[in-house]
């Protein structure tokens, strides 16, 4: 069956307007689109916030918080954006920190790490871990429950989270109590099955993801799994997680494997693969049906890690 018969019809008629698009020929015409406009809840307080980054120079880092005041701290999470690595920006997933915000009465940090090529591994998982550490640090100052901390975010964002997770554990950095990598990417290797399965060309394909790791990785070692999270030979003393990936996606046998193997490290883990789903669907097609499905699923799970804490 092909590919376009076997896409959830709420999504299909998107794949006919989205640029088809190829790396690393087409990045500055992937750069110069900006985020659609969003009307902003008015339950969301959005701030602009400025720290150092892991280069010494300033770092913006959203933040979006209840408009509402609370007595005690809030939970928190760190939300690394998508774009392969080498795109986007904390302003492109403002609806889902703000549902995050609304639907988990969380604070959602969101920072504006580095890109390749220009900066290539490790400035974007450097920044990442700058900000969780001045989180964690800052938790007072920022009415967040340190004991409630935890990271995610979709794609590239995924891979950072997983990333994340790693290095924290190994550098004996900020307690995680929850990760959320989502159609994550990781693994530099580009050659699970899915990768080679029939795509739309306007959707993330495996040339692309290629270029995007060439980029990303320039000249380190691939095989470090701060890098390349699915080469982490050990995956023990992670954080509980929640992972989501859509069947049609090229991540998907990538993301199914690293859940498996981080249950078998004995890690709780909640996976969930969706029919008719492709790559990131849910951000270029936010109000279909099965994207408020997907999306009210890692919001409920988010919710629930942080109740658990509290237990």
């Amino acid at each position: 069956m092909s590919f376009e018969r076997r896409v959830d019809p709420e999504l299909a008629d998107t794949l006919h307007v989205l640029p088809v698009l190829r790396l690393p020929d087409d990045m500055g015409v992937i750069r110069s689109f900006a985020p659609p406009p969003r009307d902003k809840s008015p339950e969301v307080r959005e701030t602009d916030l400025y720290i150092a980054g892991a280069d010494g120079r300033q770092m913006l880092v959203k933040r979006f918080e209840p408009i509402d005041e609370s007595d005690g701290p809030r939970p928190a999470i760190l939300w690394t954006h998508g774009g392969g690595y080498i795109l986007g920006h904390p302003d492109g997933e403002g609806y889902v920190c703000e549902q995050m915000v609304i639907h988990t009465g969380c604070v959602v940090l969101a920072p504006d790490y580095r890109l390749a090529p220009e900066h290539p591994y490790p400035a974007a998982l450097e920044d990442s871990y700058a900000a969780l550490v001045w989180l964690a640090q800052s938790a007072d100052e920022l009415r967040i429950d340190p004991a409630r901390i935890a990271i995610g975010g979709g794609s590239a964002g995924g891979g950072l989270a997983a990333a994340l997770a790693l290095m924290a554990r190994d550098r004996g950095g900020p307690r995680i109590c929850f990760q959320m990598p989502l159609y994550p990417m990781l693994d530099h290797r580009n050659e699970a099955p899915s990768t080679r399965e029939e795509l739309h060309p306007a959707v993330w394909s495996r040339p692309n993801n290629a270029a995007a790791w060439q980029m990303y990785l320039g000249t380190a070692d691939p095989s470090h799994p701060w890098a390349s999270p699915a080469r982490a030979e050990d995956l023990s003393g992670l954080p509980p997680a929640y992972l989501c990936v859509g069947q049609l996606d090229l991540f998907r046998d990538e993301t199914i494997e690293y859940a498996a193997r981080l249950m078998r490290e004995g890690i709780d883990v909640e996976l969930h693969v969706h029919p008719g789903l492709y790559h990131a669907s849910e951000l270029f097609v936010p109000d279909a049906a099965i994207s408020q499905r997907v999306r009210a699923g890692y919001i409920d799970a988010l919710a629930r890690a942080f109740a658990r804490t509290v237990e």
